[in-house]
């Protein structure tokens, strides 16, 4: 039997015909409270730079070791008076445990050395180079907390690592092995980021903070002379003079407000979406170093920092998880 097929009835227009648009598709944008966030991290990381140009601008007149001592004494009672007023003594008591001890240690070893990079090396190189971090961040967790080590970790620690090779290729030259202490100071920095994780929501962000200083401040005052010891003009200890003083306490200051903008930014954006932000500081220290202190990064330079953050980014992105869609 053959089929019926149904026609359709001629001369009645489609919906096309009587000029009805097709609708447009509706952006999102995103939420204010995401904004501000990523406002408030990026000028965080912005400062951090900052602070780096000041700690620069004291080479060779005091020790790097010294420095950093004195930088976090500044910050540990300042952190810690404010600490006390607002959540109490108590607060103080609870958070002096072993792995805030391993933060402590681990934060005054990467200033130390960091600091002392800024010292031989362009700011904009030490910074480049300090953006391995994530990567060693993702290796020592495999390691530490037994987390699983993903493709996208070796695939992106080994691309950070031609661009590391790529940015040390011109400053081992200058430098010599000075040169590679930022890597070092990544490494330790990563350790930092692990006891981060591992201590995570016991106490407040401020709290945090000041635990961290006031651990990294004792070993630094008792490294200072240690390294006096040594011999090396660089870490030659003296009486500072008051603009020393007042240097460290900028940089302690602005620390503080930095890593505090970071934390607001992350509370209300989120640390996945404020994740590459801290690019920025790449960009300010290469403003910093050119206008102040003459630094002009070759294009070598250049191409091994942008294959160090591509690096950095492509990690950041595959650990992202995906998020519900928002609501209308």
């Amino acid at each position: 039997m053959p089929r019926c097929r149904r026609k359709l009835p001629l001369g009645k227009p489609t919906p096309a015909a009587k000029g009805a648009t097709i609708p447009a598709p509706k952006v999102k944008h995103l939420p204010a409270e995401n904004r501000s966030g990523l406002l408030f991290a990026l000028a965080g990381f912005a400062v951090l730079s900052v602070g780096d140009g000041v700690i620069k601008s004291m080479a060779g007149q005091w020790s790097p070791v010294a420095i950093a001592a004195l930088r976090f004494s500044i910050a540990a009672f300042g952190l810690g008076a404010l600490l006390a007023a607002r959540e109490g003594t108590a607060a103080m008591r609870q958070m002096w445990r072993w792995p805030q001890a391993g933060r402590g240690l681990a934060l005054a070893v990467s200033s130390t050395i960091f600091f002392t990079s800024l010292f031989v090396l362009p700011l904009a190189t030490a910074t480049a180079l300090g953006f391995t971090s994530p990567m060693f961040a993702a290796l020592f967790a495999a390691i530490l907390l037994g987390e699983p080590a993903r493709k996208e970790t070796w695939i992106a620690s080994a691309v950070a690592f031609i661009g590391v090779l790529i940015v040390l290729r011109p400053n081992l030259v200058e430098a010599g092995w000075w040169a590679v202490l930022p890597v070092f100071s990544a490494m330790t920095f990563a350790l930092l980021i692990i006891g981060n994780r591992y201590v995570a929501g016991q106490a407040s962000g401020l709290a945090m903070q000041f635990v961290v200083a006031a651990y990294a401040a004792p070993i630094l005052l008792v490294a200072t002379p240690l390294f006096a010891l040594t011999g090396i003009e660089r870490f030659a200890v003296g009486m500072p003079d008051r603009s020393i003083v007042v240097r460290c306490a900028v940089v302690a200051l602005t620390a503080s407000c930095a890593h505090w903008l970071v934390y607001l930014g992350t509370t209300r954006a989120g640390a996945a979406k404020v994740a590459p932000m801290s690019y920025i500081q790449l960009l300010v220290a290469s403003v910093i170093g050119w206008g102040w202190f003459g630094d002009h990064p070759d294009g070598w330079t250049l191409l091994g920092a942008v294959i160090i953050i591509s690096a950095g980014l492509y990690l950041w992105r595959a650990g992202l998880v995906k998020e519900p869609a928002e609501s209308e």
